[in-house]
């Protein structure tokens, strides 16, 4: 059986170094000297005892992919057996690889993509409180090769599930869906119970306030009750208006989201927390 290091090794020498020999990222450069975690303490212990299992049971009632990274081990503590996140593999699998796994499956360019984000994300994390830092959640998009060697754009959702003493976050949930968006990055952290949104400017390199996207009660409505397959004439009759004023109230929804139809509203709602 070919061991862990193996692989791992292979990954290094096949990734790290080009023709020319320019260093290429590796694997500890997902690991920010800023949120290093070294000695847990027993308190800390205690608060992840059992802790997988709402995570598990969670994971079984959702298409999305769910794992658990670990900070202090660096690697993955929990995968979901849900396929859009393992290109082939089971989830032991994935487990076993942790981040080895990107190397393998996520293309070059957003690869670059990921350590960027990483150490953006962790820079952020430093400048806010340490009791605030559960609240926030990151999201980003990325391409992951399937396992039919088709790319696929992917949504990740990262949020801090336990931290250190010292406010350095120990472990966190990823949340993987299909992305509404058509390229990757799209960075934003999201604040629990605030309406502010957090936009990353790659090019600029720098965070900009934004204010999340109201929905009126209407479009919620309508969307909530399309997600469950209504047509216009049905959606209508469900909220007692003519098919006009659905379609009236569709098409400011898909001007306030900047998409073309009502699949992509969906996606949009759904990925941003709208409804």
């Amino acid at each position: 059986m070919i061991s862990m290091k193996f692989i791992v090794d292979f990954l290094y020498k096949k990734h790290y170094f080009c023709k020319k020999h320019v260093l290429m990222p590796n694997i500890n450069d997902f690991f920010s000297f800023k949120n290093t975690v070294n000695d847990i303490t027993t308190d800390e212990q205690k608060q992840t005892f059992n802790y997988l299992e709402p995570i598990e049971a969670f994971a079984r009632t959702t298409y999305k992919s769910i794992y658990v990274i670990d900070y202090q081990e660096k690697g993955f503590e929990y995968v979901s057996d849900n396929p859009l996140f393992l290109c082939g593999h089971t989830a032991a699998e994935v487990k076993e690889m942790g981040y080895a796994f990107y190397f393998k499956y996520v293309v070059q360019a957003d690869l670059d993509l990921l350590l960027k984000i990483n150490t953006v994300g962790f820079e952020f994390y430093e400048n806010i409180p340490i009791e605030e830092r559960k609240n926030h959640t990151i999201s980003y998009d990325f391409h992951l090769k399937n396992e039919e060697g088709k790319t696929i754009l992917i949504n990740q959702k990262l949020t801090p599930l336990f931290l250190t003493r010292k406010g350095k976050v120990w472990k966190a949930i990823c949340i993987i869906s299909l992305s509404a968006e058509n390229k990757s990055g799209n960075i934003k952290i999201y604040k629990k119970g605030d309406n502010t949104v957090f936009n990353y400017d790659l090019e600029g390199g720098y965070w900009k306030e934004t204010k999340v996207i109201e929905l009126s009660s209407r479009e919620k409505e309508i969307l909530q009750y399309s997600t469950r397959g209504y047509t216009i004439n049905e959606v209508a009759s469900a909220i007692f208006v003519s098919p006009d004023t659905v379609k009236f109230h569709r098409k400011k929804l898909f001007e306030k989201l900047d998409v073309s139809n009502i699949s992509e509203a969906i996606a949009y709602a759904t990925n941003n927390k709208l409804i």
